[in-house]
């Protein structure tokens, strides 16, 4: 059974956005290094391409970590799936000027919605929900803090004011 209510928050996001309560804070909650992982060698020429366009940025923004390859993986191969099934699906409307391709005939002359709608679509609903984990889309960027070495310790101030 999925938990009840909103997402937790990470730390540092309470502390960027002022909801931080001393009783609500984890203390326990992990900091992992920000770094910059190989890709799976699993992902499609195009999720590859999309790995290597986001990575970088990802890194600079202090949001990519070792812990995140196999989500940003997952993002990338839906994006992989969902760039397949558009191109195949307008390879299909070229020589389809009726329907665009988004509808076919089966064996026994019913017309159907073609499955690469289908598909296209859940690759779609995957790759946008795996982007909004990572802040690559524009709502969900304003609710990521990206990581900054300044060089002091974060919850020095939290300490001091709840001291």
């Amino acid at each position: 059974m999925a938990p009840r209510g909103p997402k937790t928050k990470p730390t540092k996001l309470k502390l960027l956005t002022g909801t931080a309560r001393r009783h609500r804070l984890n203390p326990d909650e992990p900091q992992p290094v920000v770094a910059r992982p190989d890709p799976p060698e699993h992902l499609s020429a195009a999720a590859r391409l999309e790995w290597e366009r986001v990575i970088g940025q990802m890194v600079d923004l202090g949001i990519m970590t070792d812990l995140d390859r196999a989500a940003l993986g997952a993002y990338c191969q839906a994006y992989g799936r969902w760039s397949a099934a558009e191109t195949a699906l307008a390879r299909m409307a070229g020589r389809d000027a009726v329907s665009d391709g988004l509808i076919v005939k089966t064996k026994s002359g019913n017309l159907i919605q073609n499955p690469l709608v289908g598909a296209a679509n859940k690759a779609m609903a995957d790759m946008v929900r795996y982007a909004a984990e990572f802040g690559l889309t524009p709502s969900a960027r304003t609710r990521v803090a990206g990581q900054t070495d300044t060089g002091r310790n974060p919850f020095a101030e939290l300490d001091e004011r709840f001291a």
